[in-house]
């Protein structure tokens, strides 16, 4: 499967926030989250983005789930 970012969401869910609050937060495009959503790849400086916006770590925003789920 690759990259997964359930964390985020889940992260979001806990503050209250919705996945629409990053495009203010974060400054991210609305593509970047479709992407994200679809736990399609970002470019690093997005990562950065918001893990400055919601001050965290990479590993608290992505986790990564090896071919087959395990």
């Amino acid at each position: 499967m690759g990259i997964s970012y359930r964390p985020l969401w889940v992260q979001l869910a806990q503050k209250g926030m919705k996945k629409t609050d990053l495009y203010t937060i974060a400054d991210i495009s609305t593509m970047t989250l479709a992407k994200m959503s679809k736990n399609q790849p970002v470019d690093g400086k997005i990562l950065e983005r918001l893990c400055s916006a919601l001050n965290c770590q990479p590993g608290e925003i992505i986790e990564y789930i090896p071919d087959g789920g395990k």
